[in-house]
């Protein structure tokens, strides 16, 4: 009785998802600003269809509960009507390509993480991963820059380094009381490969310049310090915790002072006085936000599609402009829930609730740089809104981090233990 009501329940979740998307593709219908009906159609047809296909293809992976997913595809068509709509209803074929492309992410990391036993095991693997990418965008990328360029395709293999860097924080309660002593001190392997990781990678991001990638990794890398100081039976004293957040205002203070000119422009640029300068972005996506309102302009009636970025640094701006400040918070509420879903029905093992910790810092702290960034409230940083920016690296890793999520509401603990049989019959007798 119990399965066939849960099965009941997520017939009317999907029922809703559907209407939901109906409802947004009606709007482009009835208020859009439509040439031509052949892009709509496309669009509808895609939409629904896949809604159909993701429903199907969740239920092949076998898990406790399915609401991550809902929730996802959820977004991901939402995404993708938004996405078609800037400046003129026009189906996005590169978006459709990436949301897909990050439903599989999705699954593949979902099928990574769920063993919780042979993911730890697997930690040298992810500092490994994390130095080839260093290494690539040293070499590849250019001149302190962190793009890949293939004629009309472009890739950002800083975007990748995030989920393993997750895996690289993520820790166990036997990691943290496996400790070795050096000279005087006792110290834990593994907190040791962490912070040198930690200092590699703020360096390389230094260096080439992704100063808005910083604050991404510095949470992560926090989330880890909490997790290591507050697991079960770990002594920390209110003195260490003081010298940590010092250490942490230190390190923020040198960083304002050692930023770039540029940086320092944008720290404390009059938008207004500057408004075809350093403030030109924030000032049109501001206009925007107030010229949308609550409900927007309609969809594909929209101006900032002229502004560099639109559709990915502020593309926050960009769907309030069309499609309504609350269109625009939704989504974002969205994203929150799937967020939430750790509280709800909380890690059964304390290696997958450090993950869930990391990737719920990786998602808060982009959604918190790109929103605030495009409302002025902070510095604009240039970091992807995750699954509402265009961008198939964003994409891709984002379902990646969510697949980790998902892992730890239907976890798979099995591992392989080797019973030795006795020796001889002496043996034997002791254990009968």
């Amino acid at each position: 009785m119990g399965k066939e009501k849960t099965k009941l329940n997520y017939f009317f979740v999907k029922l809703v998802i559907v209407i939901t998307h109906t409802v947004l593709l009606g709007n482009i219908y009835l208020n859009g600003n439509l040439t031509d009906y052949t892009e709509a159609i496309k669009l509808t047809v895609l939409v629904l269809g896949s809604d159909l296909i993701y429903f199907s293809v969740i239920h092949l992976f076998a898990q406790d509960v399915y609401t991550l997913d809902l929730i996802l595809v959820l977004i991901l068509n939402i995404s993708l009507i938004f996405q078609s709509s800037f400046g003129g209803i026009d189906f996005n074929l590169k978006h459709f390509i990436t949301t897909a492309a990050a439903f599989i992410s999705c699954q593949v990391g979902f099928l990574l993480t769920r063993n919780n036993f042979k993911a730890e095991q697997r930690q040298k693997y992810y500092y490994a991963g994390i130095c080839v990418l260093m290494v690539v965008i040293i070499l590849f990328t250019g001149s302190r820059s962190m793009w890949i360029n293939f004629g009309g395709f472009s890739l950002q293999p800083s975007e990748f380094i995030k989920p393993l860097f997750v895996f690289a924080c993520a820790t166990s309660l036997y990691k943290q009381q496996n400790k070795k002593k050096l000279g005087f001190l006792y110290v834990t392997p593994n907190n040791i490969a962490m912070i040198a990781m930690t200092a590699a990678i703020l360096g390389l991001q230094w260096w080439c310049r992704d100063l808005g990638s910083i604050p991404t990794f510095g949470a992560v890398f926090g989330c880890a310090v909490v997790n290591r100081l507050c697991y079960p039976r770990a002594k920390f004293s209110k003195k260490k915790i003081a010298a940590l957040i010092c250490m942490v205002l230190v390190f923020a203070f040198a960083a304002i002072k050692l930023a770039p000119g540029y940086v320092k422009d944008r720290l404390y640029v009059d938008i207004w006085a500057d408004q075809y300068g350093n403030g030109y972005q924030q000032c049109r996506a501001l206009i925007a936000i107030a010229e949308g309102g609550w409900f927007g302009k309609g969809p594909g009636s929209g101006s900032l599609c002229n502004v560099a970025a639109y559709d990915t640094d502020i593309v926050f701006s960009s769907v309030s402009e069309e499609w309504g400040m609350l269109a625009a918070i939704l989504f974002v509420l969205l994203i929150l829930l799937m967020l939430l879903m750790p509280v709800i029905n909380p890690p059964r093992c304390y290696y997958h609730g450090t993950i869930a910790a990391g990737v719920t810092a990786v998602f808060v702290v982009q959604m918190s740089l790109n929103i605030f960034g495009s409302c002025n409230l902070i510095p604009f940083t240039g970091v992807t809104l995750p699954f509402l920016s265009n961008g198939g690296s964003s994409m891709v890793t984002s379902g990646f981090l969510l697949g980790m999520l998902k892992a730890t509401q239907s976890p798979k603990f099995v591992r392989n233990i080797v019973v030795r049989q006795p020796a001889n019959a002496s043996e034997r007798r002791k254990v009968n």
